[in-house]
């Protein structure tokens, strides 16, 4: 349909241009030029409504009233008292045009930064238009990771997920890997779009645009978010640094998942399974629910059981969270007697 009507918008334009020219000199073949010249302006008005059906509609309405209230502003003040200052020199026609340039760009510009400030969901026009606005951007990590459709579900996510068509050519080539663990995470990605589909209180978008002068997914990522003037939802470190130092706001998935999480304080009871051995002589490793790696002291001897475990201290990386705990006996022999335990240490 969108082409449809491009097409006839080029045709309207190329024959009123031919008719313009003829009108105006009365030769059928400079009306020729007319139609040339028809048809450049109807491609151009093409690529014209490409760049500005990107811009949030939010830019749109504070760049009008800016620009109107500037040209109040310079025809109700400015021109009138000017006209009285210079009513006899010959070059109020020049004067007039640059006060209206340059009062016209200021309110463009001021009205432009401070549309954010405009809230058109109180407005029934707008408010549906404005919900759809409210575009995030789904980095391949976030789609892996599988976390952001559970969290759809919840309701605490609202507007349009938006999703490149990069993004989802990167996710099929890793569902195709050889690799079974990469196969895996690659289709269970697949799944996860595919429920995001179905979601009711967000709607997904997949959008068809590309940066082929940019060669790495992140930075078409950040690109298409300035474009687009939306958020970027990943799990990426460097993709989120890099984003932020660039103005852009990124919703990032582990962030949420650590302040989540429940605070776990030193002396805490849990029971952890040990999995596999520690990088330290005798440590054992295990796992929370929530992947928080738990590092047990002298646990090495009960790989692959579970048992009782006192949380020693928490150290919070960029990654997560590490816990690290010892055995409930060894704790509490510690505790109670720590003089014998130094001395039995001691001897080992």
């Amino acid at each position: 349909m969108d082409l449809i009507v491009q097409i006839l918008m080029v045709v309207v334009t190329t024959i009123t241009g031919y008719f313009i020219i003829r009108e105006i000199f009365g030769n059928n073949f400079l009306g020729l030029f007319g139609a040339i010249a028809g048809l450049l302006i109807g491609y151009l008005i093409i690529k014209a409504e490409d760049k500005l059906k990107d811009i949030p509609l939010k830019s749109i309405v504070g760049s009008l009233i800016g620009v109107t209230v500037s040209i109040l502003v310079a025809k109700l003040f400015i021109s009138e008292l000017l006209l009285a200052i210079v009513k006899d020199i010959p070059i109020t026609v020049p004067v007039y045009i640059l006060i209206y340039f340059v009062m016209g760009y200021l309110g463009f510009r001021i009205g432009a930064q401070k549309s954010h400030t405009i809230d058109l969901s109180k407005i029934p026009l707008f408010g549906k238009v404005a919900d759809r606005e409210d575009m995030k951007i789904l980095d391949t990590s976030a789609i892996i990771d599988g976390r952001i459709a559970d969290l759809c579900e919840t309701g605490f996510i609202e507007g349009t997920l938006v999703v490149p068509q990069f993004v989802l050519y990167e996710v099929q080539h890793i569902a195709d890997h050889q690799d079974p663990v990469k196969r895996t995470r690659g289709r269970r990605g697949l799944d996860v779009l595919h429920r995001l589909q179905k979601q009711t209180f967000i709607s997904v978008k997949i959008v068809d645009y590309d940066f082929p002068k940019l060669k790495d997914v992140d930075t078409k990522l950040i690109a298409l978010a300035k474009r687009l003037d939306a958020k970027i939802i990943t799990n990426d470190y460097n993709l989120n640094k890099v984003a932020e130092v660039q103005g852009i706001e990124v919703l990032n998935i582990n962030q949420l998942a650590s302040a989540l999480k429940p605070a776990l304080l030193p002396g805490e009871l849990m029971n952890v399974k040990i999995l596999k051995e520690g990088k330290e002589h005798g440590q054992g490793i295990g796992y929370l629910d929530d992947g928080t790696m738990v590092v047990v002291d002298d646990a090495k001897r009960l790989l692959g059981k579970s048992t009782d475990v006192i949380v020693t201290s928490v150290l919070q990386t960029t990654s997560g969270r590490m816990i690290f705990a010892k055995l409930k006996e060894q704790a509490e022999k510690e505790f109670y007697f720590p003089e014998i335990y130094k001395i039995e240490d001691q001897s080992r």
